[in-house]
């Protein structure tokens, strides 16, 4: 599995990407392999509020649906409406195609409540055993 090092990790299993005041988030590599193959995803709309830690949509797979967490506060400034025809985004390359939403960050303090690589593979791998 792949953990990229410039991203941090929420508990949740996603990854946030930061760029400037805006932050890329999507759904980690652990995440959909454990998912199996997603076949629909509920995003929020651009101009929508979120809190850290609030649910903001869902992702549903063959195995199962599960909520969407906000790992930051901010408002969304992007959608990825590609996911809305070809879910299968997420599985296939979460880190690029398959992001899910960008927001501005509200407060960018939250980042530090967030996961280095090395710590959520630590985490995750600790889950496996």
């Amino acid at each position: 599995m792949d953990f990229p090092d410039e991203l941090k990790y929420s508990k949740e299993h996603l990854w946030v990407r930061v760029e400037g005041d805006r932050a890329v988030i999507g759904v980690t590599d652990y995440a959909q392999v454990e998912l199996g193959n997603v076949t629909s995803v509920e995003l929020p709309e651009p101009g929508d509020e979120l809190e850290q830690d609030d649910s903001f949509g869902s992702i549903e797979a063959r195995k199962t649906v599960a909520d969407l967490y906000a790992p930051l506060s901010g408002t969304v400034l992007e959608v990825n409406t590609e996911l809305g025809t070809a879910p299968e985004f997420v599985n296939d390359d979460p880190y690029d195609g398959g992001w899910l939403v960008v927001i501005e960050m509200a407060d960018p303090e939250e980042l530090n409540l967030l996961m280095s690589a090395e710590l959520y593979e630590d985490t995750v791998s600790v889950s496996e055993e």
